[in-house]
């Protein structure tokens, strides 16, 4: 018996636009799983070296990897190793290697770029408000810059949710 891959998306873009909330909706609509953003789990601050950034990555790599093996036809990720190479262009004006390797061992069928059309709000690690329009564009660019295509998402709770399941549901019938 061939198990099927299961389809694999990315809520993606920069702090505080919702992708958590909304992976965590999603998971429970479709009776899913769904992987947060580890990162979270692993720091305490900003202030992060090289090793730190690495120690994310695999993290997040087996997180994900970990989810596939028991997701329900579909993995809902809060978050990818693009993020984490940005985040580690952004404070540290460095990627460590290893960062892109990781990368290409998930393959999304589909990023979700969630915009910043909605309130910023701070917490112990979102310290990037000030920024916004700049980051957002620079998650933009890593997107097209690696040809993969994504569903931009914006508009009012109620109009991503539509955006984003409209896609989710057309991906499952397609993978039928």
């Amino acid at each position: 018996m061939t198990v099927e891959k299961p389809v694999l998306i990315c809520l993606y873009g920069p702090e505080s636009v919702g992708k958590t909330t909304l992976a965590r909706q999603l998971a429970e609509h479709y009776q899913t799983v769904f992987v947060p953003e580890v990162a979270r789990d692993l720091i305490t601050s900003n202030d992060l070296t090289p090793a730190d950034y690495i120690r994310i990555g695999k993290a997040q790599t087996d997180a994900v990897k970990n989810a596939i093996a028991l997701a329900n036809k579909l993995v809902i990720c809060d978050t990818d190793l693009i993020t984490t190479e940005l985040y580690a262009q952004i404070y540290l004006n460095e990627v460590p290697p290893v960062l892109y390797e990781l990368e290409q061992e998930i393959g999304y069928d589909r990023h979700f770029l969630l915009d910043i059309d909605v309130p910023w709000i701070a917490d112990g690690l979102r310290d990037l408000g000030h920024r916004r329009e700049e980051i957002y564009a620079m998650f933009q660019e890593a997107l097209i810059r690696r040809g993969l295509d994504y569903v931009h998402v914006a508009g009012s709770w109620e109009a991503r949710w539509q955006i984003v399941t409209t896609e989710i549901d057309r991906l499952l019938k397609r993978d039928r």
